[in-house]
């Protein structure tokens, strides 16, 4: 019985989103009360799954599911303590996403064929979290480009048909590098499963210049969907997108799936060792390093508040990527915990953005004046995550940029607490003028095209922002508790750092 449950458990968790959207296509738009019920209980289902999946690696057990494709390549879906970090931060804040989306999506057409690929994007999402190899993760890294491409066009105006066209453009190129590196890598290597510490550890380094190449090739293909510089460009662009997309782009799925996979890439596949060995440890670092001032630096020159969210996007992304760059278990820390604490505070930003234009028909910046005694709680929420994003305790920004910059310092690389602290300067420049007007600037005598929801609308929208507002100040508050994404990601670095 163990031996089934270990075995089917982590297929079923990409599964079950995935069966999800298929009986949302074909239900339709018109069972409109079926589509809520089937995507309330599978986001549900999901974190009892990963909750199940948690508690049975915790016993020490190892769920891994594992078919053969073709004789000597397989499909293998492992839940480790790194997997399932990212697995719990998707599930959770799905969760939280689909009440919001059903909320903001209420009087808008085509839901069926949005949440149906909003399901199918889970399924991707999840499937990339639990890949146990490079090649599983590679299959799911496609398939989440196919999956949110119909939620960056949702609309189905000419602005979103060519964003998404530039949203294809660029993952779609990205993904040709990242098969190409695979598949020269295995020619080399062969499979090989994901390993802490990485399986070409002890590899013999007389392919020195190939694996310095494939190592740019893999870097490249995930470095587009983590929108490092110059790679980025798609992402803004994206912000076209309904704001439920806009925050599972920014804060669960596509950047975040690409800095996942570069953690992978330098922990579990090459190894911190083999990286520094190879020298490429600081190319990466400088453009991690470049990448967060360029980002910061464009968000401080952007008018439209969701692209300022979306540059800040670009800057706070690459501090994961910074992380395992700079190397050292407490840089290291430091970037993986930030794949929790960005999600967390991003999808606050986007939440209230969308609640702000939505209701409101706030879309630039200088439309927010006063809009905190029209909807403090929302602007209360706004709050929570600009300040987190800027640095400050006790939310859980503050913790992030603490382990990357005491990281730093550890290994003798101190002038990137330079670019620390000049990023979390620019991140003051363009988020404490926005506060400003939120809290301190009057009211307009009318607002830009308000508009009249349900009561019930409003509590979703702005319950779902509250909650990711309490996630990010409780991660932040509660860092030293033994359950805490702080303590999570120290635990697996001890795996990369004995």
């Amino acid at each position: 019985m163990m031996d089934l449950l270990l075995f089917w458990t982590p297929l079923l968790l990409v599964v079950v989103s995935a069966l999800t959207g298929i009986v949302i296509f074909i239900a339709g738009e018109r069972k409109a009360r079926l589509r809520i019920i089937l995507n309330l209980l599978a986001a549900v289902l999901k974190v009892l799954m990963v909750v199940l999946i948690g508690l049975l690696v915790l016993a020490g057990h190892t769920p891994e599911f594992r078919i053969s494709l073709v004789p000597g390549l397989d499909l293998v879906l492992r839940a480790d303590a790194l997997s399932l970090l990212f697995a719990t931060l998707s599930a959770v804040l799905w969760l939280v996403t689909t009440v919001y989306a059903i909320a903001y999506l209420e009087r808008s057409p085509n839901r069926a064929r949005f949440f149906g690929f909003f399901s199918l994007c889970v399924a991707a999402t999840m499937g990339i979290s639990l890949a146990g190899n490079l090649l599983t993760f590679f299959i799911f890294y496609e398939l989440l480009t196919l999956t949110t491409w119909p939620l960056v066009v949702h609309t189905g105006t000419a602005t979103a048909i060519r964003s998404g066209r530039t949203y294809l453009r660029y993952t779609l190129s990205g993904g040709v590098l990242f098969l190409i590196g695979l598949i020269w890598l295995y020619g080399i290597t062969g499979p090989q499963d994901f390993i802490a510490g990485g399986t070409l550890a002890e590899h013999d380094l007389d392919h020195r210049l190939s694996l310095q190449i494939i190592f740019v090739l893999l870097a490249v293909g995930m470095g587009v969907k983590a929108a490092i510089y110059p790679l980025h460009r798609w992402l803004p662009e994206a912000m076209v997108a309904p704001a439920p997309v806009s925050a599972l782009l920014h804060a669960v799925a596509v950047v975040k799936a690409g800095a996942f996979g570069l953690v992978r890439l330098v922990e579990d596949v090459y190894g911190p060792e083999l990286v520094a060995g190879l020298g490429m440890d600081l190319p990466l670092l400088l453009a991690a390093a470049f990448t967060i001032l360029y980002g910061s630096v464009q968000a401080l020159r952007q008018v439209d508040l969701k692209k300022r969210l979306a540059f800040s996007t670009v800057s706070q992304v690459s501090y994961i990527v910074l992380g395992i760059a700079v190397g050292g278990p407490l840089a290291t820390i430091g970037g993986i915990v930030h794949l929790v604490h960005q999600g967390l505070m991003k999808i606050i930003l986007f939440f209230c953005a969308g609640i702000f234009g939505n209701l409101l028909g706030i879309k630039y910046i200088h439309q927010l004046d006063g809009v905190g005694r029209r909807m403090p709680w929302a602007s209360a929420c706004f709050t929570v995550g600009a300040l987190g994003m800027i640095g400050l305790p006790p939310v859980a920004g503050f913790v992030s940029k603490w382990y990357l910059g005491a990281g730093a310092v550890a290994v003798g690389r101190e002038w990137v607490v330079a670019v620390l602290v000049t990023s979390t300067v620019l991140n003051a420049s363009y988020f404490l003028p926005v506060l400003k007007r939120i809290w301190l600037n009057p009211p307009p005598d009318q607002w830009p095209d308000e508009v009249q929801v349900s009561r019930i609308e409003i509590q979703a929208l702005v319950g779902s922002a509250m909650v990711a507002a309490l996630l990010a100040l409780g991660v932040g508050l509660l860092a030293g508790h033994p359950l805490s994404p702080l303590s999570w990601a120290t635990a697996i670095v001890t795996e990369y750092f004995p």
